[in-house]
């Protein structure tokens, strides 16, 4: 396949990306604070990624469409519904649904508006935005649990923002205590405070980290697809 070496590569140097990015992103959600030089990684991987898929774009179509015009601007397909699929692939990559339907069907597949690949349309977008030299902004945000776990076995969980218990209410046989939120200190259960940590993509309200890690996983395998079919 054209441009092979030049796809693994680009994975290789993606992969080695996110790992120091994962060692950074934790050290960021300790400082409570992310830097500018990390939110500079996320856009190089982001934009690495991306990458990797219009290379296998240009592929496809130097294999597949011979008549099109080498000056004409094309991308990777990440549309927002069939009707634009259609009309964009028929544009980019004329032909290509009679001489390669099975390929034609898996780009099709690969869509964010089939399940599962959501992480792309959001992918395409941090990178669109990118493009005008901004990054969408990263908040961090806390998420707390509460879980009253009972010696006998009960258990019961809650989101103290989404609750507010009054009087006489009992958790497990325990009895809440309506000034703390919590049950009352027992020897009955066990209660456990979790709290996640993220740093979210605030526009699209996505965790940074697992968009990141999801992404690599979903480019991975849409290039193995796409290996086999072209």
């Amino acid at each position: 396949m054209k441009r092979e070496k030049e796809i693994d590569a680009l994975i290789e140097r993606a992969q080695k990306q996110l790992n120091e990015i994962r060692s950074e992103y934790h050290k960021s959600l300790h400082d409570q604070h992310i830097t500018d030089l990390l939110k500079v990684d996320v856009k190089n991987y982001c934009e690495n990624i991306r990458s990797v898929l219009d290379y296998l774009a240009h592929t496809i179509r130097e294999e597949h469409c011979p008549n099109t015009n080498p000056k004409d601007r094309f991308y990777f397909p990440i549309l927002p519904d069939v009707t634009s699929f259609s009309a964009l692939m028929s544009k980019w990559y004329p032909g290509l649904q009679s001489i390669k339907p099975d390929l034609y069907q898996s780009l099709g597949s690969f869509q964010p508006f089939q399940a599962g690949f959501d992480w792309l349309g959001k992918l395409n977008r941090i990178n669109s935005e990118n493009k005008h030299g901004l990054l969408v902004e990263q908040t961090r945000q806390e998420t707390v649990r509460i879980t009253a776990k009972s010696h006998s076995g009960g258990q019961a969980s809650w989101k103290p923002s989404g609750v507010n218990y009054g009087s006489g209410v009992f958790i497990n046989g325990v009895p809440v205590d309506p000034k703390t939120q919590m049950p009352v200190p027992s020897a009955t259960q066990t209660i456990t405070k979790t709290i996640w940590v993220d740093f979210l993509f605030d526009d699209i309200n996505t965790s940074a980290l697992q968009l990141l890690e999801r992404s690599m996983k979903g480019v991975k395998d849409i290039v193995s697809i796409v290996k086999k079919q072209i």
